[in-house]
């Protein structure tokens, strides 16, 4: 993407030097985050392959499929907290559920329930499911692809051998899941933990690619609204989310961005002023109005929780380089809006966690709405450079649906792509798009409505998605 030309009068406003008592903290920080790094793949590996673990107990299953399942729940040594569900009617696979967000905070034993409350698809076809809350609230991948893994293990050692396994993830969870993939090949006997992946609505570019339009947003935000922070308050680096000790919440963020945008009002209702702005987000930032709180959220609670307890003080994220487009002057976005470097050694410690190398080992199917407003579509046009230059590309088939949705695509979906995986597994058969489409169709008389498949889309590059930068 070509240099934007900015006017002499008017250079951009570089925030990149913090004050040097800021300097003080961060370099203290990023010593303590060395010390307390995280261990080696393989040492992470053999913690979880040695742990012992307690039986899980019954539990009253989620009232939907409590006449077709036993449930059992747990928690594991770690602190995770895990929910089983087996049907009576059991096909003797195993979907490992690996979930979206992540949620800040101490994990609740209810967030399972949630999830299998979200997925009985899977039960009520005829699958056993285990869905762990992982250890930890925040952005550690490795951290619950570990706590995954000791689920299946609890799940072979307590309740039954499954004859496949798949490791799903969904959303977030699906990084959580490529990682894992990538992790853990073998046991200690030899065998593959997973047969394959099924990879649902992924955030799939990795957290050094996936993140990069909430900086965007963020800034973009701040040049419009100039209320977080208010020119009153401290001001501080924004792609550090927050300062460690700022006491704001999400009720007090949603209250700024209505004040400024108005987005608890129909768009009809909005000041043309408010219009205005929220018409520039979206035409820069290339996302629908509906889904701008999310990703505020995202960029500032979510990047204070990654800078503060995973990349040791300092930020992994940036905007040095972008050249936004699409405003009513663009001139004057480009010159005014702040701008951040990354810091390198963020970045890789940021990327060591999060970041895919396509080195699976088994089939991985993946499936993603074309007009999904948060994991988009072209995250998995990365995926499969990812794949590629891991050596995995002819374990790959991506498929692609009309769906405008992010964290369920319909019934009859999943139990195809779960069809077409056991196939490709135990038959050697590699599904295709148009294979997976037509079968679908044939799951509706058994699940409802909701084939959506498009089996000759292409997604594009990320770049044609999200502006290109300068990176360490």
């Amino acid at each position: 993407m070509p240099e934007f030309p900015l006017p002499a009068a008017r250079p951009p406003r570089v925030a990149i030097t913090p004050p040097r008592a800021l300097l003080a903290i961060l370099a203290v920080a990023t010593l303590a985050g060395c010390a307390s790094a995280p261990p080696a793949p393989a040492a992470r590996s053999a913690a979880v392959a040695h742990a012992t673990e307690a039986a899980p107990v019954a539990t009253p299953c989620p009232k939907d499929i409590a006449a077709i399942a036993r449930c059992l729940s747990g928690q594991d040594t770690a602190g995770a907290y895990y929910l089983i569900a087996v049907p009576t009617q059991w096909n003797q696979h195993l979907v490992l559920h690996a979930h979206g967000g992540p949620t800040l905070g101490t994990p609740k034993a209810e967030r399972s329930v949630e999830d299998l409350e979200r997925w009985q698809i899977m039960v009520r076809a005829g699958y056993a499911w285990a869905g762990s809350t992982f250890r930890q609230g925040g952005v550690e991948v490795r951290a619950a692809a570990e706590d995954t893994e000791r689920l299946r293990q609890i799940f072979v050692q307590h309740v039954a051998q499954p004859r496949r396994t798949i490791l799903h993830g969904q959303s977030w969870g699906a990084s959580v899941a490529a990682k894992g993939a990538e992790m853990f090949q073998r046991t200690a006997d030899g065998k593959r933990p997973y047969d394959a992946v099924l990879l649902t609505s992924g955030v799939l570019a990795g957290g050094t690619r996936s993140y990069d339009f909430r900086t965007d947003l963020r800034v973009v935000y701040q040049y419009l609204c100039n209320n977080h922070p208010r020119p009153t308050e401290a001001q501080y680096p924004l792609h550090i989310g927050l300062p460690a000790d700022a006491a704001m919440t999400q009720a007090d963020l949603a209250a700024r961005l209505n004040e400024c945008l108005g987005l608890n009002k129909p768009a009809a209702e909005r000041t043309p002023e408010q219009q205005r702005k929220v018409k520039t987000i979206v035409d820069v930032i290339r996302i629908p109005a509906s889904s701008i709180q999310g990703h505020m959220n995202w960029a500032t609670f979510l990047f204070r929780d990654v800078v503060q307890h995973r990349t040791g003080g300092a930020s992994p994220f940036g905007n040095m380089g972008v050249v936004y487009k699409g405003s009513a002057d663009d001139a004057a976005l480009n010159a005014g809006v702040l701008r951040y470097r990354a810091d390198p050694q963020a970045v890789a410690r940021f990327a060591a966690d999060t970041d895919p190398t396509g080195r699976i080992p088994v089939p991985v199917l993946t499936v993603k709405g074309v007009d999904d407003p948060t994991a988009f579509v072209e995250l998995d046009a990365q995926f499969k450079a990812t794949m590629e230059r891991g050596g995995s590309a002819a374990r790959l088939v991506q498929t692609f649906t009309q769906h405008n949705t992010h964290s369920y695509l319909s019934d009859p979906t999943y139990p195809t792509l779960m069809n077409a995986l056991l196939r490709w597994v135990d038959e050697g058969a590699k599904p295709t798009p148009e294979g997976i489409a037509s079968a679908c169709a044939a799951q509706e008389a058994r699940y409802g409505k909701g084939c959506a498949f498009l089996p000759a889309y292409v997604p594009a590059p990320l770049g044609s998605r999200v502006y290109e930068r300068q990176r360490p």
